[in-house]
């Protein structure tokens, strides 16, 4: 059961990593006019997040596929990943989710329910 758990939350945060990346051109666009280094800033932040998603999700997945997931490196892997996840949907909460933009909206609560996968996948 732990296993399904985290294989979850690892699709997720996949998804959920190459969702933010995709649209990145067009967030910026949505923006307006604004310096080409506030585009580069924004394109940077954007991208950094999703290839933060991306990383965590494959962290968990390898570490699951290819080792015990109750050994004491892979837990301290879901726990940190899981207490990474926590810090942004805070982060976001505070930033970004304060916005209109609905996909902005619901990311701290994507981002918790993967932590809360983690999290349990470490403990059952």
């Amino acid at each position: 059961m732990n296993e399904i758990l985290l294989y979850a939350g690892s699709a997720v945060a996949i998804i959920w990593g190459i969702a933010h990346i995709v649209p990145t051109k067009n967030v910026v666009k949505g923006f307006g006019q604004i310096s080409e280094d506030n585009k580069r800033i924004i394109t940077m932040e954007w991208v950094a997040e999703g290839l933060a998603l991306c990383f965590m999700g494959f962290l968990v997945l390898f570490v699951t596929a290819l080792g015990d997931s109750q050994e004491d490196a892979s837990l301290i892997v879901y726990r940190a990943s899981a207490g990474m996840l926590i810090a942004m949907a805070i982060w976001t909460g505070l930033t970004g989710a304060r916005t209109p933009i609905i996909p902005i909206k619901i990311c701290p609560f994507v981002k918790t329910v993967v932590a809360v996968l983690f999290i349990l996948g470490s403990v059952l």
